[in-house]
């Protein structure tokens, strides 16, 4: 045989990163891989047939149809990333070191598991005709047509994703009546005292908001409370939050949280087996920072979370990185600009800067002394330097803290 012969039928021994997930954690890690400097090969695998795209904009400028999409302008082939569409992933084997698709194990040398999180379906509401989530491009385009129509709409749930579809249903003409079980919006997030001051947004904007409202049901045409009260709806929209995507991984040996079934990564992002990573709404981490582990939906994570996983990879055997980012999301509802950084989980301390009935207030949480986390309405300047100050672990002079005349940068100890 000869030589040439020989070599064509050695094992490709090209290094190998398969990444489960193809929204903004799985490209960004892809992307970062290669200005790491991987040499080797890199396969994306995506559950949806679309390109890969961005999520945000399908809660504003896609649904009201001032956008087609939001797809990211990464050239896969120029970067050598292998992009596979409509294609889920279905299992993972780590004694095989293959991802497993309904079109045959895909073998890898390093895993990064960013499946990302899928939405809680309202019991009893599962492939009712007009009952409708908000988490695709499909789901944003079948939305759009019913916003066009300017339909009357029952949203259920008031967190993030509510107040921000309602937004959009009210700029396109609908009539919206929201209803949360718990007794204000964004109970989830924000403490009772700061979410008060949230729930007239609702009402200024034409919308109605029920809080300690409940459904039983949901039927063609209509959401009945527990109190019986029976709400008309030509669609019902559910956004009452969203869960890791791991169920896939059971068996596989990696080990999820009991409390949330996210995947347990470590703080360099790593699960707990060997080679595999995690990233994004699919990952909680342990953070430093805070003392706690953090499970974060928002899309800043999902971008910055890559980074970390693409070194550590691409130094193989070398110390890795740590990853205990200060969280950071932002929300428009209503015609305001709502940014959070931080965590205020542990926080002993609120002050207000300006006042919560006014367009543009803000309030920072500290932990002894020092600021852990801000919400701005309308105060972008007190989110950057707030952001800063964060990474910093400053404490403030709480007076000035509280002047909402004086930049926060102004107020450091």
């Amino acid at each position: 045989m000869s030589e040439q012969s020989k070599s064509s039928q050695a094992p490709d021994r090209t290094p190998h990163v398969v990444i489960a997930g193809a929204g903004i954690a799985g490209v960004q890690t892809a992307v970062a891989l290669r200005e790491h400097g991987w040499p080797g090969a890199i396969t994306l695998l995506g559950d949806e047939p679309h390109q890969p795209y961005d999520r945000p904009p399908l809660s504003k400028a896609v649904l009201l149809g001032k956008a087609e999409g939001s797809t990211f302008d990464v050239d896969f082939a120029a970067l050598g990333i292998t992009l596979h569409l409509s294609r889920p992933v279905t299992g993972l084997v780590p004694d095989a070191r293959v991802i497993e698709t309904a079109e045959g194990p895909v073998p890898y040398d390093y895993a990064v598991l960013a499946t990302g999180a899928d939405p809680i379906v309202l019991p009893g509401s599962e492939g009712l005709p007009g009952v409708h989530l908000l988490r695709t491009l499909d789901d944003a385009e079948r939305l759009r047509p019913v916003l066009a129509a300017q339909h009357e709409i029952v949203v259920v749930g008031a967190g993030w994703i509510g107040a921000e579809f309602a937004t959009a249903a009210r700029e396109a003409g609908c009539a919206v009546t929201v209803v949360e079980a718990a007794d204000r919006p964004l109970a989830g997030a924000l403490p009772a005292e700061v979410a008060a001051h949230m729930t007239g947004w609702y009402a200024d904007a034409g919308a109605e908001l029920r809080t300690g409202a409940r459904v039983a049901s949901v039927t063609a045409g209509a959401v009945t409370l527990d109190d019986g009260t029976v709400l008309p709806a030509d669609a019902v929209v559910i956004g009452i939050g969203a869960r890791p995507a791991t169920g896939w991984l059971a068996g596989s040996g990696v080990e999820l949280s009991p409390r949330d079934g996210s995947v347990l990564a470590d703080e360099q992002l790593r699960t707990s087996v060997p080679d595999v990573y995690a990233v994004g709404d699919c990952a909680s981490f342990p953070s430093a920072r805070y003392g706690a582990r953090l499970l974060i939906h928002h899309w800043d994570n999902a971008l910055q979370g890559p980074r970390t996983v693409a070194e550590n990879i691409a130094r193989g055997e070398a110390e890795g990185v740590a990853y205990d980012p200060v969280p950071y999301f932002w929300s428009e509802q209503f015609g305001r600009f709502v940014q959070y950084v931080g965590h205020h989980g542990d926080a002993d301390e609120l002050v207000w800067r300006g006042d919560p009935a006014g367009a543009a207030w803000s309030v920072i949480w500290l932990r002894e002394g020092r600021l852990v986390a801000l919400l701005a309405v309308g105060r972008p300047r007190d989110l950057a330097q707030g952001r800063k100050l964060i990474e910093r672990g400053v404490a403030l002079d709480r007076e000035r803290a509280a002047n909402a005349s004086v930049p926060l940068k102004a107020a450091a100890l």
